[in-house]
């Protein structure tokens, strides 16, 4: 048999309460938390009180500490873990609001991921299932466009990426590593079968990538060992890369490999950076600015090593004239975005846009190997 607890709140304790302390009773009601969770933020060190009376056992707190439980409260209610708000419970108030900044910034870029899924979900569930034959526009087909390019920079003694253009799979892998050239290509030919393979429906594409994706993990695993290593050592692999079901485009991300889409003019990132310093960005704790020279800017969050990583997988409605970019980081290190857009609007050829895109970044120093794939979305003939 259990042992009850001790009913504290309709007990009368044998040690009033004094004008500085209140009873666990009235603390709760004056702070809003009930007892049971005070009794559990005291054994978690999160909320001690300010006494415990020796003989009963009974808790009593100071009026001062109703702020700091008033503040437990509300951070539960926006969902912060019990061991971060510990941890904002013992800052300063200006850092406490900035993490508090930084965990809200983390929340609202999850949910809007989650959100995009259920848009996806919503779309997909609720439109007819159609085959991924080319769509009619008017009386034209849509077909791609590609050319890829990879440059070894000039400052890399080997050059570690792979690019790769064919007429369904757009790929570019940037690796590390004592085997990160192998890793990378091997990631990129594990996708190559999806050129040829027969396409199920648009919703099922995403399923097949997958499946793709998880063969190009394995591989790298193969070159990697089977323990892998860590550090400087460590090898792996990014991975960005397209497939062309004839009406839409279905994208896998892992990495800081990146996806541009440029739409009447207009040039957009289409995937998010697998980076500890854009993670910080995320949170509020680091500015675009202050991450193009942090000390860890290149550091990953994820890629395809020996340790298992879920990728981004979506799909990506295509308009006719899309323009899409995809490029190692070689690329956006050395060269901004404005110079991206610049290139990729004024010049119409895919592999003259390319061949210009590496000689921008070997023009401002050329710091990395530096792969493009450019493809456009065109009608057939």
């Amino acid at each position: 048999m259990t042992r009850p607890e001790k009913p504290e709140l309709s007990e009368k304790p044998e040690t009033p309460e004094t004008p500085e302390t209140l009873t666990i009773g009235a603390f709760a009601r004056a702070c809003r938390l009930s007892p049971k969770a005070l009794r559990l933020y005291d054994e978690l060190d999160l909320l001690r009180p300010a006494r415990v009376d020796p003989d009963t056992g009974y808790r009593y707190y100071a009026a001062e500490q109703l702020e700091q439980a008033r503040l437990v409260a509300w951070l539960r209610r926006l969902g912060m873990p019990l061991a971060r708000i510990r941890e904002v419970g013992a800052m300063e108030p200006p850092a406490a609001a900035q993490e508090i900044r930084a965990f809200w910034a983390r929340v609202e870029a999850e949910t809007a991921t989650r959100r995009d899924l259920a848009m996806f979900l919503v779309d997909h569930l609720s439109t007819p299932p159609r085959k991924d034959t080319p769509p009619m526009t008017g009386t034209e087909l849509l077909e791609l466009r590609y050319a890829a390019r990879t440059d070894i920079g000039l400052v890399r003694a080997a050059n570690q990426d792979t690019a790769y253009a064919g007429s369904r799979v757009l790929a570019v892998a940037d690796g590390f590593g004592p085997e990160g050239a192998q890793a990378g290509t091997a990631a990129v030919a594990a996708l190559k079968f999806l050129d040829t393979e027969p396409l199920p429906t648009a919703g099922s594409i995403l399923n097949l990538l997958e499946d793709a994706v998880q063969g190009a993990a394995q591989a790298v695993r193969d070159i990697a060992g089977p323990t892998g290593t860590e550090g400087e050592n460590e090898v792996g692999t990014t991975l960005t890369a397209m497939v062309w079901t004839g009406s839409r485009l279905a994208l896998v991300h892992i990495g800081d490999s990146r996806a541009y889409l440029l739409r009447d003019g207009e040039l957009f990132l289409i995937t998010h950076d697998h980076t500890l310093v854009q993670s910080m960005i995320d949170e509020g704790s680091l500015t675009p600015e202050e991450a193009a020279t942090h000390p860890q800017r290149t550091l990953l969050r994820k890629a395809l090593t020996s340790t298992p990583a879920t990728p981004d997988l979506r799909l990506h409605d295509t308009h006719p004239d899309d323009r899409y970019l995809l490029c190692s980081d070689g690329l956006t290190r050395a060269v901004p975005d404005t110079t991206i857009r610049h290139v990729l609007t004024t010049i119409p050829d895919p592999d003259a846009a390319t061949a210009a895109l590496i000689a921008a970044a070997n023009a401002n120093g050329g710091p990395d190997n530096v792969s493009c794939v450019v493809a456009d979305v065109v009608r057939a003939g």
